[in-house]
């Protein structure tokens, strides 16, 4: 009798160490800030897959990150705030009302369920969050937390989406398309597609952070004029010329900060398109990069990700609201029409109008945000493109990347000088202002 008591405290002794064991492990796995860039990386791949337009793509991105951000901020409630009276319209989200919640996985919960609904393939998101699932399972999480942090993550989620339904998004889908001018100055859609000017209304998009849409406006581009005196005519020309004569080095650069979510290529009478992220996705993977680097932890990575993706929202509209002011011509069209009817760019024309630089404006304004976090010097590698067969280039900052990102746009053809610079001061408007402004930390 002595003996089975013996054996029965072992197996209880053993039983409970097993269990302690077990659960220092689930803690550990879901500390590891890698769980939250799998989920950013997997909406990344969706947004490729679905083609999302690049300023619907920075929807797509900002939203669930906000969402994210609005959980993980009650784990650590005496260092962080909400975004609630910082963003517009958004309300203060009610606090949980149980303590047996992990916010970790409740902000990688809410993060898939808001990003469900602002894609098509779902069922790609729900196959993630059934992995998600599986690997708490094998953690030996405990079902109850689980369950408790899933309906902590929908109820932020639920509050973020019914926000999300006032920024006019849904309503400019139902707006008319662009109407072409005839005038030789203004944007006409260009080869070889000749596709619709996107996103002609989303200066209407609620910002985030910023007072409108054109708090930001930039200088009007230079008058219009084929005068080979012209300012604008020097411009033009100078597009032809540098694409004509362009370095290894540049066409690198060209091709690195391309990011046209879809790109159409013609063989006779065949076509087939290539698919890639945009220029805001790409911004994001820096983000990846550099909140690795920093080897920041779970709620920094997602604090981190929602200040990019928000200032990358409000670039695209501060950017969109010019672009469909001015409908500046593309060069394109110009040195078709009087240089040389057979010349096209490195790059694709994207199928809206010049004026400013899109690249130019959000590469800047995501640059600013992320050297307020990581500082002015922060050196990295920037493999981005490396799944689309492209090789790593090297910065000494971000505001370095930005100035390349900017510039590639004459390498490839695409952009007049000044849409270019103008746009690196409108991002730098951009990006200041909300960093002076958005406080996540007291």
């Amino acid at each position: 009798m002595k003996h089975l008591k013996i054996i029965l405290i072992t197996l209880i002794f053993t039983t409970t160490t097993y269990n302690c064991e077990q659960d220092t492990t689930y803690l550990q796995k879901v500390e590891d800030p890698e769980l939250f860039h799998s989920a950013m990386k997997k909406l990344t791949d969706i947004i490729v897959y679905d083609i999302f337009s690049p300023p619907v793509a920075s929807r797509v991105y900002a939203y669930p990150s906000i969402a994210a951000y609005e959980v993980i901020r009650f784990k650590s409630p005496e260092k962080y705030v909400s975004l609630a009276g910082q963003l517009s319209g958004l309300t203060p989200i009610e606090a949980p009302s149980t303590e047996n919640i992990q916010y970790n996985i409740a902000a990688i919960y809410a993060f898939i369920e808001v990003g469900k609904t602002l894609i098509f393939s779902e069922e790609k998101m729900i196959a993630f969050q059934q992995s998600f699932e599986e690997k708490l399972k094998t953690w030996n999480a405990p079902k109850k937390m689980i369950n408790e942090s899933k309906a902590f993550g929908h109820s932020v989620s639920t509050h973020i989406l019914k926000w999300m339904k006032k920024d006019l998004y849904d309503q400019t889908r139902t707006y008319p398309k662009y109407t072409i001018l005839q005038e030789e100055k203004f944007w006409k859609p260009t080869p070889p597609d000749y596709m619709d000017g996107i996103e002609p209304h989303w200066n209407q998009i609620r910002t985030f952070v910023l007072d409108s849409a054109n708090q930001f406006a930039p200088i009007p581009p230079v008058p219009f004029s084929l005068n080979p005196k012209s300012s604008f005519y020097k411009q033009l020309k100078e597009v032809q010329d540098v694409t004509e004569n362009l370095t290894e080095e540049q066409t690198e650069i060209a091709k690195f900060w391309d990011c046209n979510p879809y790109v159409s290529h013609h063989r006779g009478h065949a076509m087939f398109a290539t698919k890639k992220i945009t220029p805001g996705g790409h911004w994001i993977g820096i983000t990846s990069i550099a909140t690795r680097q920093a080897n920041q932890n779970f709620i920094n990575t997602i604090d981190t990700y929602a200040k990019v993706s928000i200032s990358l929202f409000d670039a695209f509209i501060s950017c969109w609201d010019e672009k469909w002011n001015s409908v500046l011509v593309r060069p394109e069209t110009l040195i078709n029409q009087h240089f040389d009817e057979e010349w096209v760019p490195l790059l694709q024309t994207p199928p809206f109008p010049e004026y400013t630089s899109g690249h130019s404006v959000i590469s800047r304004a995501a640059a600013v945000t992320l050297t307020s976090i990581f500082g002015d010097n922060f050196q990295f590698e920037d493999t981005t493109e490396m799944e689309y067969g492209l090789p790593m280039r090297r910065f000494n900052s971000f505001i370095h990347a930005s100035e390349e990102a900017a510039i590639s746009r004459l390498y490839g053809g695409i952009h007049y000088r000044m849409a270019i610079e103008e746009g690196v001061s409108q991002g730098q408007n951009v990006g200041e202002f909300i960093v002076s402004k958005l406080k996540t930390k007291k």
